[in-house]
């Protein structure tokens, strides 16, 4: 077992840990899975960058890959909110240093609490303070809790930091299970006011098979993990291509017109001409027009896809930031 990132979407990023020098030696390390990266794991990513400016030191985020419940129900994969490259992209934006990539594999899994403190904590980060959520559990069969890290931090010298749980505007907890139920129910503003940025998902665009542009529809293709479990519909899109920035339309589905087959996210650009093949594109979702529809004809199909494109301009035009992190990542 070892903790670094073999990512190459994430490397610029990511501090592998045989490679830790003295800058991230010694550090602030915010832990936790931090899929979402949503207000609450933000509460504990601001701490951490604010007891780490206050000592002079690095901020970083410890996460793990896969997520856990995904190595033990594999049957069950996890709706990941934000992949590995989508997660660094986020940490980025609110400025942390670095972010580790622990393999979470089953003998990683087998690890003790104290065996957890001593080679991760200690010998292989030489921590200067940990900041965790009320909820954090570790070592084997959980059996690492808050308090036990407290006082092991205690008794090894480093500090330990829990942070309580954020709770939104009706007083529930804010929670990455209550972002994938709000997106699997196509209740995009609902999810991104529990992340305060957002939504997006990223991807290489690739071949389809060039209906869209006989229907007047030009698209990018960009095929989603398997475990993405956003409702399928139309969406009024916000596109990041390296560094400008689209306004679009988009589908996700199984385009049930024409061939019903695998799910396929298909990106519109308004106003854009160019070759995309190959490229990434970072989608950011903004809301969700209406559900998938069969049409009787391409002609209906066309009436409709005209109501959307003019229906995602009048929503993308009135957008504007929820936060300062969206708009560092969505404008």
């Amino acid at each position: 077992m070892t903790l670094a990132s073999d990512l190459d979407a994430v490397r610029p990023f990511s501090v592998p840990l045989a490679a830790t020098g003295p800058g991230e030696r010694r550090a602030v390390v915010a832990i936790g899975n931090f899929d979402g990266v949503h207000r609450g794991h933000q509460a504990v990513l601001s701490q951490a960058r604010r007891i780490a400016d206050e000592a002079g030191a690095a901020a970083l985020a410890l996460t793990f890959e896969p997520h856990p419940r995904t190595l033990f129900r594999p049957d069950q994969p996890v709706f990941r909110l934000t992949p590995p490259a989508a997660k660094a992209r986020v940490l980025s934006a609110l400025g942390l240093d670095g972010m580790i990539v622990a393999g979470f594999d089953r003998a990683f899994s087998e690890r003790t609490a104290d065996g957890f403190v001593d080679d991760v904590l200690i010998a292989g980060l030489g921590v200067r303070h940990v900041v965790i959520g009320y909820d954090f559990h570790f070592g084997k069969a959980r059996s690492g809790t808050p308090a036990f890290l407290a006082d092991a931090g205690a008794r090894h010298g480093f500090g330990v930091t829990v942070v309580s749980p954020w709770k939104d505007e009706t007083g529930g907890a804010v929670s990455a299970t209550r972002v994938r139920d709000a997106l699997s129910h196509g209740d995009v503003p609902a999810a991104n006011a529990l992340l305060g940025w957002r939504w997006q998902v990223d991807g290489e665009v690739r071949h389809g098979d060039k209906r869209g542009r006989l229907l007047g529809y030009p698209t990018a293709n960009l095929r989603l993990p398997e475990d993405c479990a956003a409702a399928h519909g139309i969406y009024a899109v916000r596109v990041r291509i390296g560094g400008t920035l689209h306004d679009g339309v988009a589908s996700y589905g199984r385009r049930p017109t024409f061939d019903d087959g695998a799910p396929l996210f298909e990106v519109n650009l308004f106003d854009f001409s160019g070759d995309l093949y190959g490229k990434t594109l970072v989608v950011t979702l903004v809301e969700r027009l209406r559900g998938e529809e069969k049409f009787s004809s391409a002609e209906a199909l066309i009436a409709q896809m005209d109501r959307d494109a003019a229906k995602a301009r009048a929503v993308l035009a009135a957008m504007t930031p929820l936060s300062d992190l969206d708009a560092v990542l969505s404008f």
